[in-house]
């Protein structure tokens, strides 16, 4: 499968140019209450990432070990590539290792799994939900958590390095062999696990060259260092995302402990900063921290600390992407508007392009499926607008080029997309095909809406209006108005043609192959416009035409915000937790 993971290391960044669709987002995960399979200590849990590849689960990595513990925090960072106009299906199995042939192996106790999908999870950012054994059985109060966070070369990113001094010896025999762990304090309080240093391996400058040298400059000779109280931590590479959520004032917990083989570290010590305080130390600059211990601090009369902290450089690197935005809150809005003119043939002709057959779905309906349920996990109230043209509608049997298709025209929303096709096979008896192909209506009734959201000057919310048609426009003219117009708003356009029309003269609406321009000669700020005939797709499967006309939205979310210098949105505070059905 297009997924790629990274072991042990932080991610480098891409170079990709800013605008590039694809992404790589990095999954972190926790378990809650895992069963307990140990009789004598308790489970040793560690996770597996799969992803499904022609039908097939196939693993993509996995975590390390955590022994003897029921609520793991993996210090492991799955990471995925990420594709907009796919549903890439994840799945998470739980292992209790007994370290023999390997996690997942006939030796293992199954501790429990989880499926979703990778859209799901950067839409939502954190999605918690109980693990389930086989056969659909909950796996006792178990749950995972998995929190997304972007760390392509289109996100921010820090570059820190740290060292310490004259730490407190934990050791009796020997001296204490120190770790560094990060967490970012959340807006609940909570602690998220962002970066854990390498265990017991540090370097030491030569001893003729005691100047520590700069991330930038080639590493001096690294040594293993089992003993040591004052390392120095090789440097590493952070998303701002991850380190602070972007809030430099968010407060950052640190701790340093002495590492256990049995997992029972000593806490030599912790300070608290904010990544504001952090950027003190770029250039030449160094920031240090006491590192404290609260404990000793009350006993002992004449403790100073235990320890110090020293960044001893940070460098940093911002440009948005297409995930700062969604990660950011902003809601993806589908709308749908259907040709339902003459030309489409009388619905109850087996030959009609808008015929209901039980056994099979219209090309339409084919259409509005594929592409629908890719918008539909970045929509959080799952909540379409569906409209029609080109028909005569009750009471009057009047034409209308921008009805709603549910006959409430205070509210063209229907309940995800299932109720768009119920509200589609519904509305087919009511009306009379009739005509023209007039679609300019329908792109200026939504650009309306876009219009009012860009005045809250946020990215808080795009529109995709999806508009199937089974022939070439009526209103050529004013199309390409409407289309210039909606080109400083934030909205796409996507045109599926449906049927074996000449759609030819379509082509002039889509900017591949030139400027589109307004009949006033005013081109288009944006691309916004992508034309495809079904046919091509006939014989492909349902994804292929969802990949081929939604793979130009990203670049398009980030283009419009970037000419309007809206950033993204600070992420909202984390939601309740969903629950999960038994699987299919």
């Amino acid at each position: 499968p297009r997924a790629a993971a990274t072991m042990g290391e932080a991610p480098e960044p891409s170079s990709q140019a800013p605008l590039a669709v694809l992404s790589k987002v990095e999954l972190r995960v926790s378990c809650k209450h895992l069963l307990d399979r140990d009789t004598l200590n308790k489970s040793d849990p560690c996770v597996l990432l799969l992803m499904q590849s022609q039908g097939q689960w196939v693993e993509v990595d996995r975590s390390e070990v955590i022994k003897s513990n029921l609520n793991p925090v993996f210090a492991k960072i799955f990471t995925v590539d990420y594709y907009f106009e796919e549903v890439q299906k994840l799945r998470f199995e739980v292992y209790d290792s007994h370290g023999h042939a390997g996690v997942g192996t006939h030796d293992d106790d199954f501790l429990g799994g989880m499926e979703c999908t990778v859209g799901q999870i950067v839409a939502q950012k954190r999605v918690t939900k109980p693990l389930f054994l086989k056969y659909g059985k909950f796996a006792g109060k178990s749950t995972i958590t998995v929190i997304s966070e972007e760390i392509s070369g289109n996100n921010g990113y820090v570059e820190l390095a740290f060292r310490a001094k004259k730490l407190d010896d934990k050791d009796l025999f020997s001296k204490s062999d120190p770790f560094l762990e990060i967490y970012r304090i959340d807006d609940d309080r909570s602690e998220q696990l962002v970066y854990r240093t390498e265990v017991r391996l540090g370097w030491i400058p030569p001893r003729t060259n005691p100047r520590v040298p700069s991330p930038a400059e080639p590493p001096l000779a690294p040594q293993v260092v089992k003993n040591n109280l004052s390392p120095i931590w090789e440097p590493f590479k952070v998303s701002l995302n991850s380190l602070c959520s972007c809030e430099e004032k968010r407060k950052l917990r640190c701790v340093v402990w002495d590492y256990d083989s049995r997992g029972k570290h000593d806490f030599i010590g912790e300070f608290f900063t904010t990544f504001e305080e952090m950027q003190k130390a770029m250039g030449e600059n160094k920031v240090q921290w006491e590192c404290m211990n609260p404990k000793y601090k009350i006993k002992k009369r004449n403790y100073k600390n235990s320890g110090v902290v020293v960044l001893l450089d940070l460098k940093i690197h911002r440009v948005y992407s297409f995930l700062d935005y969604i990660m950011g809150g902003c809601q993806i809005h589908f709308t749908v508007a259907i040709d339902f003119t003459a030309s489409n043939g009388d619905p109850r002709n087996s030959c009609s392009l808008h015929y209901i057959n039980p056994y099979q779905p219209n090309e339409y309906l084919k259409a509005l499926v594929a592409v629908g349920e890719i918008c539909q996990d970045y929509d959080s109230d799952k909540k379409f607008s569906a409209l029609g043209f080109g028909a005569r509608i009750p009471p009057k049997y009047e034409v209308s080029h921008d009805f709603a298709i549910n006959f409430n025209p205070d509210n063209d929303e229907c309940e995800g997309i299932q109720g768009v096709v119920e509200s589609y096979q519904s509305c087919l008896p009511k009306i009379q095909l009739y005509g023209p192909t007039n679609v300019a209506p329908i792109i200026s009734k939504v650009a309306r809406v876009a219009a009012d959201e860009e005045r809250t000057k946020e990215a808080s919310q795009y529109f995709i209006l999806l508009i199937l048609t089974d022939g070439v426009v009526t209103d050529m003219a004013d199309t390409r108005e409407a289309i210039v117009r909606a080109s400083y708003l934030p909205m796409s356009i996507i045109i599926v043609g449906v049927g074996n029309a000449d759609f030819t003269d379509m082509q002039i609406l889509d900017g591949d192959d030139g400027v589109l321009r307004s009949p006033r000669g005013e081109p288009v700020l944006r691309d916004i416009v992508q034309f495809v005939p079904f046919r091509e797709f006939k014989n492909a499967s349902p994804t292929a035409l969802a990949k081929c006309v939604l793979a130009e939205v990203p670049k398009q979310v980030v283009e419009y915000y970037s000419y309007k210098a809206f950033p993204p949105r600070c992420p909202q505070p984390d939601t309740p937790d969903s629950s999960l059905s038994s699987p299919q």
